[in-house]
């Protein structure tokens, strides 16, 4: 994980790997806190967006293999008003929230996780304490809901190199300069491979 500091005192961006996202998953309360956690760093919910999603906006694509998660508002950032959108959802997520819905008796149109945007960010902050205290990493206690998304972002925009419009349209950016910021900030296995690649051991 990379701290970042903010023009706030003591509040960092934290630039997350997988590794420290198991570590939240490992960390997470039960099936729901995990769900909160694997929503916001694997699909990129925001939190507000996270209390919105039901079962009966889990998707299967025309072709049977894929998943999609419509999110019914997600943020205005273009000054238009918040727009519905299809977050790509993973299998494996998707397995998840399947278990998890049946598991506890989810009617199709309840919230799959039934939380304020103020409970999701709690979920995360309590999430994050107890990886600190497990891993006995500090820097877990800066962990925020948005450092999820900030990671689902990074992992697409440079881990897989993944067209920069196609981001934008499952994670709700409307513009190239809100996406910029992940696409400047290479990953520590990034970094690792540009130097082998020049050469240097």
């Amino acid at each position: 994980m990379r701290l970042e500091a903010t023009n706030k005192e003591d509040q960092y961006k934290c630039w997350l790997t997988d590794d420290d996202l198991e570590e939240l998953r490992r960390a997470a309360g039960g099936h729901r806190d995990d769900l909160v956690i694997q929503l916001g760093g694997f699909v990129g919910l925001r939190a507000f967006e996270i209390p919105q999603v039901t079962p009966k906006h889990v998707k299967r694509t025309s072709d049977g293999e894929h998943f999609r998660l419509r999110v019914p508002e997600g943020k205005d950032t273009s000054g238009n008003g918040g727009k519905p959108r299809d977050a790509y959802l993973p299998r494996d997520v998707e397995g998840d929230i399947h278990r998890y819905v049946r598991s506890e008796d989810v009617g199709r149109y309840e919230p799959i996780v039934d939380l304020s945007e103020s409970g999701v960010r709690a979920v995360v902050k309590r999430t994050a304490k107890r990886a600190a205290e497990a891993t006995g990493d500090d820097d877990f206690h800066h962990v925020s809901s948005h450092d999820l998304r900030r990671r689902f972002a990074q992992r697409l925009l440079v881990d897989r190199q993944m067209n920069p419009r196609v981001v934008m349209t499952v994670g709700g950016w409307d513009s190239f300069q809100a996406i910029e910021p992940y696409l400047n900030a290479p990953t520590p296995k990034v970094v690792n491979d540009a130097f082998e690649e020049a050469g240097y051991e």
